[in-house]
């Protein structure tokens, strides 16, 4: 039966998206303050990690800059009655966002989950596409590579990392898998993991990987591969039997796709460029990016929006 949409409340959903509201839970005043608890050397913290936190969420939802987020901190706790010398000045939020450790929110997952990988690139500075079109690419033009780990069934990002434009994908694969909370039970990924040490991390962890092999991809020993080498030389033998197309029919390698939409709405949401020029601020930024999607995809699972 083919479902019908109701126009009219799609039509408030999309109204309702512009709509500036704050929620502030009780908790969250209550641990604004930092308890400093850990020893360390120099003047204790004023503000608590969930402080620093909610103004960099702040700051990437409205594409402001540190000042700016400082200044909606300030309005929203005037809204609130609170003082605001509670919000952090805009140079404790840049300093302390270098050692933020920004954990993802997702759902509670029952059972065994599947993951798809990819990556992508993010600027840094440099000339735009129409500049590099006319005139070629400069030698300070550079980017940073987003990796990114969804779980196939909400599509909620579950694992994200952040590196240089030279690292290889394929060599994150075991620290994304690492921070995964559960069992993963497939991994799907794009050619560009179709190598050994992809391979032995789902074979420690007992994940069948979904990957197409390369075009001068050879059958080779299980033992060179891990244990999961045998999904390997099966999707050789298919491909070059019946084609590419039959395996990813048989696999349903075409579910990869969902990690590409997930791009997408990262760079129409966030833009595809990073305000930070330090590599530890950088990091921190794409992860508060990451956070901030899958918090709009629970609102969007709970009917707020």
């Amino acid at each position: 039966m083919k479902k019908v949409r109701n126009w009219a409340q799609y039509n408030e959903s999309l109204v309702n998206r512009s709509r500036i509201t704050f929620w502030f839970r009780e908790d969250v005043l209550k641990l604004w303050n930092h308890d400093n608890r850990d020893y360390r050397r120099g003047r204790p913290f004023i503000y608590s990690d969930t402080a620093i936190e909610t103004l960099l969420l702040v700051r990437e939802v409205f594409h402001l800059t540190y000042r700016g987020a400082e200044g909606v901190g300030r309005d929203a706790f005037l809204l609130l009655g609170v003082q605001d010398s509670r919000i952090p000045d805009y140079s404790s939020i840049c300093k302390r966002s270098k050692t933020l450790n920004v954990s993802l929110k997702v759902r509670n997952k029952r059972g065994p989950f599947n993951v798809i990988v990819d990556s992508t690139g993010l600027k840094v500075y440099g000339e735009g596409e129409w500049k590099v079109k006319k005139h070629g690419i400069s030698k300070r033009r550079t980017w940073r590579k987003l990796h990114v780990m969804i779980d196939a069934k909400t599509q909620q990002v579950v694992a994200a990392e952040t590196t240089s434009n030279s690292v290889d994908d394929a060599s994150v694969v075991p620290d994304l898998l690492s921070h995964c909370d559960g069992r993963v039970k497939t991994l799907r990924g794009d050619g560009a993991y179709d190598k050994r040490k992809v391979y032995k991390a789902t074979s420690e962890r007992g994940i069948q990987p979904i990957i197409p092999p390369r075009k001068n991809a050879r059958l080779d020993h299980v033992g060179a591969w891990g244990t999961n080498g045998c999904y390997r030389n099966d999707a050789i033998i298919t491909t070059r039997l019946s084609g590419p197309d039959a395996w990813k029919e048989k696999v349903q390698y075409h579910q990869r796709s969902l990690v590409e939409t997930t791009m997408f709405r990262i760079k129409k949401l966030f833009g595809d460029r990073l305000k930070n020029r330090i590599m530890e601020n950088q990091k921190v930024e794409t992860m508060v990016k990451v956070k901030a999607l899958n918090m709009f995809a629970l609102l969007a699972a709970m009917h707020f929006l």
